[in-house]
């Protein structure tokens, strides 16, 4: 029998996503022959054909023609693409100018900025833990900025501008397909992204054909290593609890660290590793309270189920 459908089909779409998006700095060094506007300007127009040719072979093209007629939807998906883009070129930049360290802290740092949002936008309230979390990545970051003698601002835009989209996608809807939304987001910003190209080449600045069908490839896929990992994401949201999808989003930033060390020989200094450890610790305790919380859900929404029953079993009785 196949377990397309299963939770482990789920678990191994989810570690596809989260371990190439960890080593996308890896391929976007390969571009670095180009501008990181020009790679976004390309990454945008490729996703966008990649995602209508996926969408016109499933026979999904009407969600995105239905998404156009709905105004506030539209309104929210240009949000996201806005923010998106910027999340796009300050990764680019990040991998093109040896700070793949900062790419690293800026993804290890979301899921509390996502936090901080939920309070300041959403008007939700922080248990403890989660507001001894956040402290722990101010104090992180404030180190880290100490050790480069400035504000990690590559780390800052990524972790925000990722938040802020997320919110922008909850706002938008929870039934908005992942490839129906990129579609609208690229679309929405294709016209800016052939204005930049056509202004690049212009000025004699294109590099489509700067390495012949290397370079020609290497841009092209683009929309590839886009479109891959996020529908192995929205595959792995399907099949998975939001508990266990949590988890393995730190894959990415650890991968992402480990190339960022490993292989870019980044500098880490005493500080700077303090930081980290800091930081290291508040997602330890971000998500040991997670855990707890939902183990807690759990056990009330069985106990609850147990009464029900057993007020069920009375009423037969009587």
């Amino acid at each position: 029998m196949s377990d397309i459908g299963t939770p482990r089909s789920g678990l191994l779409f989810g570690i596809t996503a989260y371990t190439l998006w960890g080593v996308f700095p890896l391929y976007f060094m390969q571009l670095a022959f180009a501008s990181s506007i020009e790679i976004v300007a390309d990454r945008i127009l490729w996703s966008l054909l990649l995602c209508a040719a996926i969408l016109a072979a499933t026979g999904r093209l009407g969600d995105v023609v239905q998404m156009l007629r709905t105004p506030r939807q539209l309104g929210y998906l240009a949000t996201a693409a806005c923010f998106i883009s910027l999340n796009w070129l300050g990764y680019v930049y990040a991998a093109n100018h040896g700070q793949v360290l900062q790419a690293s802290l800026g993804y290890f740092i979301n899921p509390l900025v996502t936090v901080l949002l939920a309070v300041v936008i959403l008007r939700e309230r922080l248990r403890p833990l989660q507001w001894a979390a956040i402290g722990l990545a101010l104090v992180a970051v404030l180190c880290i900025g100490f050790a480069y003698g400035h504000p990690p601002w590559i780390a800052l835009l990524l972790a925000f501008s990722f938040g802020f989209y997320g919110l922008a996608k909850k706002f938008a809807g929870r039934r908005v397909g992942a490839v129906q939304s990129l579609t609208i987001e690229t679309l929405l910003l294709s016209p800016l992204a052939l204005l930049v190209l056509l202004w690049l080449g212009a000025r004699g600045e294109t590099h489509f054909t700067y390495d012949g069908l290397t370079s020609l490839l290497l841009l092209a896929s683009t929309g590839l290593v886009t479109t891959v990992p996020l529908t192995s994401f929205a595959a792995a949201a399907r099949r998975l609890p939001l508990s266990t999808l949590g988890m393995l989003q730190y894959i990415a930033p650890i991968l992402q660290f480990i190339v960022g060390y490993a292989v870019v020989h980044e500098p880490m200094s005493p500080l700077r590793w303090v930081g980290f450890a800091l930081i290291w610790v508040a997602l330890a305790v971000f998500s040991a309270d997670a855990i707890s919380v939902g183990h807690q859900g759990r056990q009330a929404a069985k106990a609850a189920r147990e009464r029900e029953a057993l007020a069920a079993l009375n009423q037969e009785v009587h």
